[in-house]
């Protein structure tokens, strides 16, 4: 029985004990996530942009840390406003165009034979044609902007949630100002504060963790921007209904690994109502928007993820789907802030000192049996 690792009491005390303090510190969490909210929020923030304060500190010898915080801050918003500028008229203009191809299409549906008679028949069979008609009108929905608009400032005004709001938003620019303003100090001072026996196990943890999350926030951040801006552009060359909000809406979508797959639902709706607006066939468009995808996922998988990320984080996409599902059902949204730094604390501390603690285990004893031997 040589093979099997004796559990003691006292490996059994401590095991409960570090479950019941983990138990805790969860529920506590849970307990304090409004308050916790807007701090994590900062530091989310802060974390995207520490590099860019460095980059500016060090290239424009900017020397004093809060004037290269707002010079930053000032950057982004007009980085922001240019991208306003710059995108909300084309996709309004967007948003009118397809308005007129729906409504030409729900209207005389059946008489474009570029779309397959299988698909127009279940679209006709499960739309009430006639209710869409009606109400995909500019007066119906601005008369339903109009009633609805006033029941959400009742409700406002009456919760308090206007004030709350710009508490919430005050105290997040503080935090973040705050964190930034001494970064190394917060992000590495800690450490003093630990018992000295457990530093080296807790520094091995939280390096774990910064090697993942920086490989995965900043690293797929800047993937997902390019391949939102890269289907833009292919959508716009393909002549495609709405390119540029699809485009950046299949961006959003990467920053979680694969989930981009769900744009391809817009995708197929999309070219329906291009096919019915220029007669053209529509699996021909869907196809050329199927090679969009292609073309962009081989730029991504052979350019943009090696370049800009180096290697990919240790994290399956799957488990990143999971321990965003699992700790966003537990804590809401603060859950789905620290789900990937959580699940890869826990899978450090496995691999680390669980994993390697058994391997260790499993040496000792082969060589005690081969010492028994000779």
């Amino acid at each position: 029985m040589g093979g099997q690792k004796k559990i003691t009491f006292d490996s059994f005390i401590r095991g409960a004990i570090g479950g019941a303090i983990l138990i805790a510190v969860l529920y506590l969490l849970d307990r304090l996530s409004g308050v916790l909210l807007p701090f994590f929020i900062a530091w989310l923030i802060a974390y995207l942009m520490y590099p860019i304060v460095k980059f500016y500190q060090t290239k424009f010898k900017i020397k004093n840390r809060a004037l290269a915080i707002f010079a930053v801050l000032f950057s982004i918003i007009v980085v922001l406003a240019v991208a306003i500028y710059l995108l909300v008229p084309p996709m309004i203009e967007e948003c009118v165009r397809l308005k007129s191809i729906l409504e030409v299409y729900f209207s005389e549906g059946s008489k474009f034979t570029s779309i397959p008679k299988d698909i127009t028949d279940f679209l006709h069979n499960n739309v009430n044609w006639t209710w869409v008609k009606e109400n995909l009108t500019s007066e119906n929905l601005i008369d339903a902007v109009k009633s609805v608009l006033p029941k959400m400032w009742s409700l406002l005004s009456t919760s308090y949630n206007i004030v709350l709001t710009i508490l919430t938003l005050f105290f997040v620019f503080m935090y973040l100002f705050f964190i930034l303003l001494d970064y190394e100090e917060i992000a590495e001072g800690w450490v003093g504060l630990l018992p000295a026996k457990h530093r080296g196990m807790v520094i091995g943890i939280i390096n774990d963790i910064k090697d993942s999350m920086n490989r995965y926030f900043r690293g797929q951040a800047l993937v997902a921007f390019c391949v939102g801006i890269l289907f833009s552009i292919g959508f716009l060359i393909i002549d495609f209904p709405l390119a540029i909000i699809l485009g950046l809406f299949i961006g959003l979508l990467n920053m979680v690994p694969y989930l981009q797959a769900i744009g391809f639902i817009p995708t197929i709706i999309l070219a329906l109502l291009k096919a019915a607006d220029t007669g053209e066939n529509f699996w021909i468009i869907l196809g050329m928007a199927l090679i969009v995808f292609c073309v962009v996922q081989a730029i991504q998988d052979m350019y943009l993820v090696p370049k800009i990320m180096g290697k990919i984080t240790g994290l399956n996409p799957a488990i990143i789907l999971l321990s965003l599902s699992i700790w966003g059902s537990l804590m809401g949204m603060l859950g789905m802030i620290i789900a990937l730094p959580g699940t890869t604390l826990l899978l450090s501390y496995y691999q680390r000192y669980i994993k390697n603690k058994d391997l260790i285990y499993m040496q000792q004893q082969e060589n005690s049996t081969q010492d028994v031997n000779e």
